[in-house]
């Protein structure tokens, strides 16, 4: 059950027709709190997430749920910004009834909520990649995506070592995400004997990139790398990137190959390469959940959606196992998953939150997305 005070059925009409959601009285009901971007530059990517968690949600309560109970799911809002994440997060705890949260997939949201998430002190899943996310001593915070220390490593791998491209540019966001996955790159490079020709920021949600792109152009790199946090963003750069001629090589971290992107840019990412925490064909448990969203909502998931998907279904794990919904023994339970197989991959979290270690090599093919291979990490 999803529930949240803004409407009372989330996510695209053609999603939940075919679902229709049962309300149960708030005692009946174990709730996970969660905020999701209803409005805003994100909307549509919020509506891959609300299609995640149905399909979790369902999966769960067909099961029996949690405790003998169904598991809600509460969400708020979040608008798309920093401050309307923490004002979500903050009237969710306000209600006092969940026992755990989903947080945002972007990593300066995340890092907007934590101080109030270490003050809740409660369990909170979470899809941003900044690597410090989970390196600042909070013990509440989980993530349900490879941090950027691995997606930089296998960015550089496989430009220098596949493309063998040595002149590099890279394009960030300068907010958490953006700035963690660019300083991983630049050290990582650095290892590997390269100094990268440009290393450009840009600020959230522009109209105009004109200014980067004319940057790129006369660095005049072999390879482009980039951190986009939103994914209108990134296609607003896509599209001006080819109309100045620039059709070198491009690695771009994940947001290259949402859908929403995609969409945004058309032809102007064919040819591209992504670093790809979720892909159908990286994993049978992929491929599963590929063919179920494809047959709910007659389209194709990313990991906007397997993200969220894979952390409800691991609260309700830990819930389940833990026989209890207090705060330190479900944070036991999350830590001692070992092998937990999802749509992201197989998870094992480590004490600081981190539960999965490798990334997915894959190309843009007129159009399509095209598996290449796994890389997976030891350290």
């Amino acid at each position: 059950m999803i529930l949240t005070r803004r409407t009372a059925i989330i996510g695209t009409t053609a999603a939940l027709a075919a679902t229709p959601l049962r309300y149960a009285h708030a005692e009946d009901t174990i709730k996970i709190g969660g905020i999701v971007p209803i409005t805003g530059p994100a909307a549509e990517a919020g509506k891959f997430m609300q299609n995640g968690a149905a399909m979790a949600l369902e999966k769960i309560n067909a099961a029996g749920g949690v405790l003998g109970k169904k598991l809600e799911w509460v969400i708020e809002d979040d608008a798309t910004t920093n401050p309307g994440a923490v004002l979500g997060f903050s009237r969710l705890v306000s209600r006092g009834d969940c026992v755990a949260y989903t947080g945002s997939i972007r990593s300066t949201q995340v890092q907007a909520m934590a101080p109030d998430v270490l003050k809740e002190s409660k369990p909170v899943m979470f899809g941003g990649t900044n690597p410090g996310l989970t390196q600042n001593g909070n013990p509440w915070l989980f993530r349900c995506r490879p941090n950027d220390s691995y997606s930089a490593r296998v960015i550089a791998d496989y430009g220098v070592n596949t493309l063998k491209k040595t002149k590099w540019v890279i394009i960030h966001s300068t907010d958490a995400f953006g700035t963690g996955g660019k300083d991983a790159l630049v050290a990582t490079l650095t290892k590997m004997g390269i100094t990268p020709v440009l290393v450009q920021g840009y600020t959230n949600q522009q109209t105009d990139f004109t200014p980067v792109v004319l940057a790129v152009k006369q660095a005049n790199p072999d390879v482009v790398s980039s951190y986009f946090t939103f994914e209108n963003d990134l296609g607003i750069f896509a599209r001006q990137l080819r109309q100045l001629g620039v059709t070198v090589p491009w690695v771009g971290s994940p947001s290259i190959i949402n859908t929403t992107a995609l969409n945004l840019a058309g032809r102007a990412l064919f040819g591209t390469y992504g670093i790809a925490d979720y892909t159908p064909d990286a994993s049978p448990d992929a491929t599963a959940y590929a063919v179920e969203y494809l047959k709910r909502y007659k389209a194709q998931p990313d990991n906007q959606s397997t993200w969220l998907y894979d952390g409800l279904n691991i609260l309700a794990n830990a819930i389940n196992a833990a026989k209890s919904t207090k705060p330190a023994e479900i944070r036991a339970a999350i830590l001692a998953l070992k092998g937990y197989k999802g749509a992201e991959g197989t998870y094992n979290f480590d004490e600081k939150g981190d539960g999965l270690r490798g990334y997915n090599v894959v190309r843009n093919e007129n159009g399509k997305i095209v598996f290449d291979k796994h890389i997976e990490f030891n350290d």
